[in-house]
């Protein structure tokens, strides 16, 4: 696969360095070229300096072939442009922006941005730890409608069966782990204090799972 990263920050270089380490071409544009220090001696993709908005910039990092793009500079104005524009000039199958601001997701999202809110996520997940909850997200599917999670069964819940947690079209358990190991349970499987409950969840109705288990 042939990415392409705008932004080479934290999030940019890391997610440069598991990309190349998978086997891809990696292509990071930064408008700071001290910023590709960052990248360190070990990268062996290519750096351009310029705007990731920009299209010649982009013509330059290959765009034109690319299979994925991602924008992950700290602003979200000039993520969301740079998406916009590989998205609609260039028709890269895949683009992904980093967001800020949570009430920005959907308007993005409606115009076949994927998002990722770091502000959203690392919120919800420090509410989760500091109640102790028992329920965490593993993966967002789509445009981020559906949740896979992992939740441990505490002593609260033990003795309910699995069709008390299974709402169609919202949440369901598709596979239970029990002593190490996994299975697809039936409804009427007895949820036991430790079980690993694996959920597909509509992320509206995370907060219905949530005091379920949480």
């Amino acid at each position: 696969m042939q990415a392409i990263i705008v932004g080479c920050g934290r999030v940019g270089v890391l997610l440069a360095h598991l990309l190349e380490h998978d086997g891809h071409q990696v292509t990071i544009i930064d408008k700071l070229p001290t910023a590709f220090r960052n990248l360190g001696t070990g990268f062996r993709g290519r750096t351009i300096t310029g705007f990731g908005f920009d299209r010649d910039v982009l013509r330059e990092a290959g765009i034109e072939r690319a299979d994925a793009f991602a924008a992950v500079t700290s602003g979200d104005n000039s993520n969301f442009v740079a998406a916009s524009v590989a998205r609609d000039t260039f028709r890269v199958p895949i683009v992904v922006a980093r967001i800020y601001d949570p009430q920005r997701e959907q308007i993005y999202r409606r115009l076949g941005i994927r998002t990722i809110s770091s502000t959203a996520w690392g919120a919800h997940k420090i509410k989760r730890l500091m109640l102790n909850s028992e329920l965490h997200g593993t993966q967002e599917l789509g445009h981020g409608e559906v949740q896979v999670m992992e939740a441990r069964v505490s002593s609260a819940v033990a003795g309910r069966k699995v069709r008390d947690l299974v709402y169609d079209g919202a949440v369901n358990v598709f596979a239970l782990v029990r002593e190490g190991q996994a299975f697809i349970p039936a409804p009427n499987v007895v949820l036991q204090e430790g079980d690993i409950l694996h959920l597909s969840v509509a992320t509206d109705a995370v907060d219905k799972i949530e005091g379920l288990i949480g």
